[in-house]
């Protein structure tokens, strides 16, 4: 398994192996970072993170993960400050920044982007997001998040719950924990079911799935990961309107189903879990969130061959 210079685009290639060998990392990285705070590994390189669309969470756990490792970045973090906003193509972008940089992560709107700007340089590519389609790290460090709130990542039952139409996490995450034997129960609004060619690529990877509707039905799982319903990758506000607040995660729900149920979700919450939820034991979002930090380092120095 050598990910050096490798691009981590999606998570529908990644064998079983290599996400446990990206596991394996990411505990080292926590390691690292209880016991030394920052690291010399990666003092000389530096990394371009680049983010074309509104980003909280994970551009700043990629930044935190840069200066963990010792590394230097460059940042844009609006794409009014970047030649996107002169109509610059994603490859052109990629070509130029390749020639300051060991390695780009990107987040931008249209859904195989990275992929775009990964065939144009030489560099290895990260991708942050892309539009409706893909998550790779988020995906990475839910499982992350799930092997240490569960202590395995095998034979589990997982709820993914909201917009599942064009949440990129569950997408990802459909295809990283399939691996692992899981059952999958996919809880949406009609209008939001996950996308087709998804839930026949389970099919013909042998993950049971379960369409519903109904939260109550998600409930007995061993994890329950809620999504909001995402007001910008909708056309038409009117439908936004209708679908808002479908689900909404309370205490009393969580608390007759499985009482051993971890509740992720990749954050920001709107109103699809209830603040009376945060003080649960097994509430993880924000334990999820943190994690990102060890996973995002994990990669970096992965592909840049930091470590082997």
């Amino acid at each position: 398994m050598n990910f050096k210079d490798r691009d981590i685009l999606t998570t529908v290639d990644l064998t079983r192996e290599e996400i446990l060998k990206i596991m394996q990392v990411s505990a080292d990285m926590e390691a690292i970072v209880r016991k030394e705070r920052v690291s010399s590994l990666m003092s000389d390189k530096v990394i371009a993170i680049i983010f074309l669309e509104p980003s909280t969470r994970t551009r700043l756990s990629f930044e935190t993960a840069v200066y963990r490792l010792g590394a230097s970045p460059i940042i844009v973090s609006d794409a009014k400050s970047s030649s996107a906003s002169k109509g610059e193509d994603l490859a052109d972008t990629a070509r130029t920044i390749a020639g300051y940089v060991d390695c780009i992560v990107v987040r931008q709107p249209a859904i195989g982007g990275a992929g775009v700007m990964a065939d144009a340089v030489d560099v290895p590519v990260i991708n942050g997001g892309d539009g409706a389609g893909q998550h790779p790290t988020q995906a990475l460090l839910d499982l992350y998040t799930i092997q240490k709130e569960k202590g395995t990542l095998e034979g589990l039952k997982v709820a993914m719950v909201g917009d599942l139409k064009y949440g990129r996490t569950v997408h990802s995450l459909s295809y990283a924990l399939a691996p692992f034997n899981p059952e999958y129960i996919y809880c949406a609004p009609e209008a939001l079911r996950m996308p087709e060619h998804i839930v026949s690529k389970m099919e013909e990877k042998k993950v049971p799935v379960i369409q519903t509707d109904k939260i109550e039905e998600a409930l007995d799982a061993d994890i329950v990961y809620m999504t909001r319903i995402q007001r910008e990758r909708f056309d038409d506000t009117a439908e936004y309107e209708k679908l808002k607040g479908s689900y909404i995660l309370t205490r009393s729900l969580v608390e007759q189903g499985n009482p051993d149920v971890s509740i992720l979700h990749p954050l920001p919450r709107v109103d699809e879990i209830a603040r009376d939820v945060d003080n649960l034991p097994n509430a993880a979002y924000f334990r999820q969130a943190h994690n990102g930090v060890y996973l995002r380092m994990a990669l970096l120095a992965l592909v840049t061959g930091a470590v082997s």
